[in-house]
């Protein structure tokens, strides 16, 4: 029995096809089958049901690719131990960010971290919360920049910032004259959020929810922030904005921009990755990068972003 051999099986396992898994693996099929059937006769069982299409795993297949998992895991620690003990920061390092988190914070930290860390070849996908749950538990992303508490049992969670809730008012909204906003003032009816698949738009209705909204029929929905702007000021209704989002607005734009009452609303951002904790000496070289970088916005921005020690001292 191989690491190479394990890799195979669970490369089949993910894509449920020989000839795709060998493409990922880099190998021809036959090279891959030949390794994956001299795992089989070693354990004298059948890992895989080549009758079903898509491939399917046996029952027995189903234990030896969870087992499989922990074990190419630990086999990649090493190259991490080995890495820290050097004191090494370099090689692949695959990022995930939503899109609501994307275009905001990546600017801020990626020119001084690549700078920082030149040996270090980061990969940057935009990705879902759900799409970046599954590569984190299926190996292809090392960590990932999202909106939590995720609850999930397999996900460290570190937190980044708490980013506040901004409202974006056109001077014709009924709620244009307040000075500052209340959370009792939202009304779900109109306000216009991010198409399905994106958290923040979770996290307004979740906001709503907690008032008693009963009305759940939304008159539209977006997949950006910048099409919720433009369609706000066409009179179609208010939207509510992570405060990153505001701080490239024109200033034409920043006039129909109303704050919460303190306590503000706001999102926790984290950095998350698998509990099996590879790389994790990048996750911290990313994770210190990107906290000192938050601490200048804030004091630029006269603490309108709370760290998470900031919070814990509030």
């Amino acid at each position: 029995m191989t690491i190479t051999q394990l890799k195979y099986v669970l490369a089949v396992a993910e894509y449920q096809n020989f000839t795709v898994a060998s493409e990922h693996c880099f190998v021809t099929q036959p090279t891959l089958s030949m390794q994956i059937q001299k795992l089989e006769d070693q354990l004298e069982t059948k890992i895989f049901n080549r009758n079903k299409k898509p491939i399917q795993l046996t029952e027995i297949g189903e234990k030896i690719v969870e087992q499989a998992k922990i074990i190419v895991d630990e086999s990649n620690r090493i190259n991490d131990i080995v890495d820290q003990q050097k004191g090494f920061i370099g090689g692949d390092f695959k990022l995930g960010i939503i899109p609501t988190i994307m275009p905001t914070l990546l600017p801020i930290f990626l020119k001084s971290f690549i700078k920082k860390y030149p040996k270090i070849n980061l990969k940057i996908e935009e990705l879902t919360t759900e799409e970046i749950i599954k590569k984190l538990s299926d190996g292809h992303i090392d960590v990932a920049i999202a909106a939590t508490p995720l609850e999930n049992e397999s996900i460290k969670e570190r937190v980044l910032y708490y980013e506040p809730f901004v409202g974006f008012i056109p001077s014709e909204h009924r709620l244009s004259n307040i000075k500052e906003l209340d959370v009792e003032n939202l009304n779900i009816d109109d306000i216009l959020l991010l198409e399905d698949g994106h958290c923040f738009k979770e996290n307004v209705i979740n906001l709503c929810s907690t008032l008693g909204s009963k009305n759940q029929n939304f008159q539209l929905q977006s997949g950006s922030f910048d099409t919720l702007i433009k369609l706000s000021k066409e009179g179609l209704g208010m939207t509510l904005l992570p405060y990153l989002q505001t701080l490239d607005l024109n200033d034409n734009d920043k006039k129909y921009l109303k704050e919460f009452k303190k306590p503000a609303p706001a999102r926790e951002v984290s950095l998350i990755y698998h509990k099996s904790h590879l790389k994790i000496h990048l996750i911290d070289a990313l994770k210190d990068s990107i906290d000192g970088l938050i601490r200048g916005v804030i004091a630029f921005n006269n603490v309108k972003i709370i760290s998470p020690l900031q919070k814990k001292g509030a």
